[in-house]
């Protein structure tokens, strides 16, 4: 199962986690994991290269585990009130077209909030 964690403060997202494997076919074969692997690559290149803002990620190579900080959805680094809310928008976006999935894939994936 893949779970993954969106960070809030408040009402705006601004980073999440992912850990595990969906497990619903063998590897190269799995929609599940390529769908989310390429919804999460599109939130890490729009942020940085769309927005043209800062975003922090790391990539467990072992693991291929992922955590992704896009600050700027909190103000920092200079961002206007345009570009915060462009960019926790695309992220809260990403909950919710995930959120869907669940309906579908709940033995697959687990998605939750926390406030950080």
């Amino acid at each position: 199962m893949i779970k993954i964690t969106f960070f809030k403060r408040g009402e705006v997202y601004f980073g999440f986690k992912e850990t595990g494997h969906a497990g619903f076919d063998d590897a190269g074969k799995d929609i599940v994991c390529s769908a989310i692997s390429a919804m999460t690559m599109l939130v890490v290149n729009a942020v940085e290269v769309s927005y043209a803002s800062d975003i922090q990620y790391t990539i467990d190579e072992d693991t291929a585990d992922i955590e992704v900080y896009a600050y700027g959805a909190l103000g920092r680094n200079g961002e206007n009130d345009e570009q915060q809310y462009a960019i926790s928008g695309l992220i809260q976006a990403y909950f919710i077209q995930l959120m869907d999935m669940t309906e579908d894939y709940y033995d697959y994936i687990e998605v939750e909030e926390e406030q950080a």
